[in-house]
Formats: structure tokens, C-alpha cells, sequence
């Protein structure tokens, strides 16, 4: 087990600016509108040699019902009793208002010990409110400017002792998986050449777990479905339509009917509508934020509501996941209150076969998230295509289809020649992406690229995969300026 660190406070005090500042990255998304984060978000955090896990939380509202914010502050309170530490935030430009004193004097009865820190504390304006922090009675307030880095050093002294008695306590310094790094900083693009310089040499080391984004139109059940696979209720949900904003990655054992546990990164993500209708910073962040979700997953699960299955906004997803290469999986959720199932079932593979033939065999799996259907089949087909997603299919193989093909519908004639195929070979997984040498290379019609991928994904069983065909021409061994 790893230190703990929860961000509390009031909405809009700069707890993401200072979850960011703590990582070492900006994961959490930050805006000036009070109420941003609403989910827990994990992150690896560092402060000089003090490695810890931090939580940022929503910010605190002095509400006790059924609403949105009442469910966002059990999240936060959740997230402070699995602390060692909380760091209680105030606004040090605005001073300390009646809402601080009064989440002040609950944290004081909780066991979790509280530093106080007084952000937005750079330049003169916020001395006055670093001042008056003192009558909160949680000890010296610990003045810094998350924005800007100031006051770390600070920060640092107070939680050390915690972090130091934590450790002696427990006997360890402490390590472990969360939920942190999910979202890494993208890779450059690797070029065709650089990829067949590499091919004695490139696979990439295999992933120690399986990255699943669960993405799709906001208020198709995406978090209750992580809820009810990961078993607990880690995720805000509720009737109202966008709750999610950021995208929130688990770490999450699944255990398949055989009783072997895999290990999964969850990744919820906020819904998203078409860019037409995206008129706000803040949906625009969410929206970037999936969207890196997508780029940096395995399999990617796209949710639909049964009741309106595969809208234009819907294959307007699929084929984003498509063509990030990314295996995907479809997911009919809400299937408890469709009546005529059967029906439902044929229109929607009749549409996807229509609308996606470049991934001919998606897996389709009806679910219901809220009470738990099908959520074995589903994690199965998971699993299934993420291991065609992986396959790999030999050099030997690949040729003798490929002269077998080109024996039954050789290429087709360009300025009255034939393109003369050489060989292919597979340069990659992950997906499955091979290039085909030739004469002529640049001349052979989309047409016959597609036919040579279609019996490719036949073939070697890679239904429902993107697959990737690059064609490069073959070196004449009579040109002399080579």
C-alpha cells in the first residue's frame, strides 16, 4: 500500500491545478467554473523524495439528498477516510468563507489528519486570506500558488512527518499499481520505413494489463457499467445526462470462468455529442480527453442505449476507434427493456455489416449494466479480440495465400502491365499491419487493397480487427543508380 494524499475544499479553490502540480502533469482537466471534477481521479504524485498517491476530488457542497452534488460529496468523503492525509484547500484571494469553516470543523472529526493550505497565495493579494486561515483551528496554513509552483518546498516540510510516521508504522516505504499514468503522453508516429528497418526487432514488449475505454453518447449507462464490473460504486451515475468529465482509468482484476485473473485498466470517459453541438470550453476539454482515452487504449467497448442503437453520432465513434487502430467491441446496453430482442438484434448487425465493412464480424454483446447481464460474455469478447488484435501470422504462411490469391484473381493491368506482387509480410501488431512489396506499387487500385485485406482478415481469423495494408515498391535489381 502506497500514502495516501485526498484534495478537498470548496469548488473552484484549485484542487486540479494542484493534483496536476503534485504529478507532474495535467490529467485532471481545470477551468474556471466552480464544480469541474466530479469522479475521484488517481494520480502518482511526488513532491521532492515523498512518493505518494494523490486523489482529486470534487469539491465539497454542504448538501444532503439525492442530487448530483450529495453524490459527489460521498465520492470526496470516500476518498478522505482512504487517506493517510488531507490536504484541505481555501482560496486565499477570496479569504476564508462560511462554507471553509464549516467542512473545516467535519474534517476536524474525522481521524485523517488535515494540512491546511492556502492556494492562490502568490503577490500581495492573498496574504490577507492566508492570514485569516488561521481561525480555522487546523494549524498553520501552508501558503502556495498551485499555478505557478510556489510554496512547494513548504507543502513538502508538512507532510513529511505524516509520510515518515506512515512508514514507520506500516514498516515500508510502499508500492503499488493505481490508478496513474492511464493517459500517457503520446508517442511520435513511426513511419513505414522506420517500421521495415525494424522488422527483425518489432514487437513491442506485451502490456503487463489490458487498457479497455469505455466510450459512447453521454447517458448510455458508461459508469454504471464500470460500477458494476469493477463491483463498487467508484463512479458517480445518476439520471442526468453528462456527469462524467474527465476520463477516469481502475486498475481492475478480471476472472474468467476458468478462475485465472487478468489484470484491466478501466478507463471511463465522458460522453461525447457531435461537434456541432459542442459549444462550451468544458465539454471541448471532455471531449479531447476521451479522445486520448481512445488513442491509448487496447479494446475499446462503445456503448449504445438500446432504445436508440447506432445513431449517426454512434458510427461516428466507431469509425474514430477504427481508424486509431484500436480493437473495439460493441456493447447493446439497457437490453433488459427491449421487447422485440430478436428484431432489435438482426437491424443492428445489418447496420454495422452496412456502416463498417472495413471491420467485417464486430462482436455485438447485449447487456445491462444495471443489473449485471451478460457482463462475462462481454469481458469475454473483450479478451477474444484483443487476442486477434495481438495475433501475429508468419512470413511462410502469408505467402503461400498471397500466391494462391494472385492465382485465382492476379492484379489487375495498369497502362497494359501487370503489377507484379513480390511478397508481404507482417511489420506489426497492434494492430495487424502488413506491407505488401511490389512493382508498381503505387499503382495498385484501392479496390485490389481491399480485396487482399478482406481475404487476409478471412484467412487467418482477424474478423472485427482494423487491419492495415501499406504497399511498397520492390527494388529492380537493373537500376543501376541504386
Amino acid at each position: 500500500m502506497k500514502f495516501t494524499v485526498a484534495i478537498v475544499g470548496r469548488p473552484n479553490v484549485g484542487k486540479s491545478t494542484l493534483f496536476n502540480r503534485l504529478i507532474g502533469k495535467r490529467l485532471a482537466i481545470v477551468d474556471d467554473r466552480p464544480g469541474v471534477t466530479r469522479d475521484r481521479r488517481y494520480g502518482a504524485g511526488r513532491l521532492g523524495d515523498l512518493d505518494f498517491t494523490v486523489i482529486d476530488t470534487a469539491g465539497l457542497e454542504d448538501v444532503h439528498d439525492d442530487s448530483l452534488e450529495s453524490r459527489m460529496r460521498d465520492q470526496t468523503e470516500q476518498a478522505v477516510n482512504s487517506a493517510q492525509v488531507a490536504l484541505l484547500v481555501i482560496d486565499a484571494r477570496t479569504g476564508v468563507t462560511a462554507l471553509d469553516e464549516h467542512f473545516a470543523r467535519q474534517l476536524r472529526k474525522r481521524r485523517t489528519p488535515v494540512i491546511l493550505v492556502a492556494n492562490k497565495s502568490e503577490g500581495k493579494a492573498g496574504q490577507a486570506g492566508a492570514m485569516e486561515a488561521y481561525g480555522l483551528g487546523l494549524g498553520t496554513p501552508i501558503a502556495i500558488s498551485a499555478e505557478h509552483g510556489e510554496g512547494m518546498g513548504d507543502l513538502y516540510d508538512a507532510m513529511q512527518p505524516f509520510v515518515d510516521a506512515w512508514r514507520s508504522k506500516s514498516g515500508t516505504a510502499g508500492e503499488m499499481g493505481d490508478e496513474a499514468a492511464a493517459l500517457e503522453a503520446a508517442a511520435q508516429p513511426v513511419t513505414l520505413d522506420a517500421e521495415l528497418e525494424a522488422l527483425p526487432n518489432d514487437e513491442a514488449e506485451a502490456p503487463s494489463h489490458l487498457q479497455l475505454a469505455i466510450v459512447g453518447r453521454p447517458n448510455v449507462g458508461k459508469s454504471t457499467l464500470v460500477n458494476r464490473l469493477i463491483g463498487e460504486d467508484r463512479l458517480l451515475t445518476g439520471p442526468e445526462a453528462g456527469i462524467t468529465r474527465d476520463a477516469i482509468a481502475i486498475d481492475w482484476q478480471w476472472r474468467d470462468q476458468t478462475g485465472q485473473h487478468h489484470p484491466v485498466r478501466l478507463i471511463d470517459t465522458a460522453g461525447l455529442r457531435r461537434r456541432s453541438r459542442v459549444v462550451e470550453k468544458l465539454e471541448r476539454l471532455s471531449g479531447l480527453d476521451t479522445e486520448r482515452a481512445i488513442r491509448f487504449a487496447h479494446v475499446v467497448v462503445l456503448v449504445l442505449d438500446s432504445h436508440d442503437m447506432l445513431e449517426k453520432q454512434d458510427l461516428t465513434i466507431a469509425r474514430q476507434v477504427i481508424e486509431e487502430g484500436r480493437a473495439l467491441v460493441i456493447a447493446a446496453n439497457k437490453w433488459d427493456v427491449v421487447e422485440d430482442k430478436a428484431e432489435a438484434l438482426k437491424k443492428l448487425r445489418e447496420r454495422l455489416d452496412l456502416s463498417l465493412p472495413q471491420v467485417r464480424g464486430l462482436p455485438v454483446v447485449t447487456i445491462s449494466g444495471l443489473t449485471g447481464r451478460n457482463l462475462d460474455k462481454l469481458m469475454d469478447a473483450v479478451f477474444a479480440i484483443y487476442a486477434r488484435w495481438n495475433r501475429r501470422v508468419p512470413t511462410a504462411q502469408l505467402n503461400r495465400w498471397l500466391g494462391d490469391v494472385q492465382q485465382m484473381h492476379p492484379a489487375p493491368l495498369v497502362a497494359g502491365r501487370r503489377v507484379k506482387i513480390r511478397y508481404m509480410t507482417q511489420i506489426k501488431t497492434r494492430p495487424p499491419t502488413f506491407a505488401l512489396f511490389a512493382q508498381m506499387a503505387d499503382e495498385l487500385p484501392d479496390s485490389y487493397h481491399r480485396y487482399l485485406l478482406n481475404g487476409i482478415r478471412d484467412t487467418f481469423d482477424l474478423s472485427g480487427v482494423p487491419l492495415r495494408l501499406y504497399t511498397r515498391r520492390g527494388e529492380n535489381p537493373f537500376d543501376r543508380d541504386r
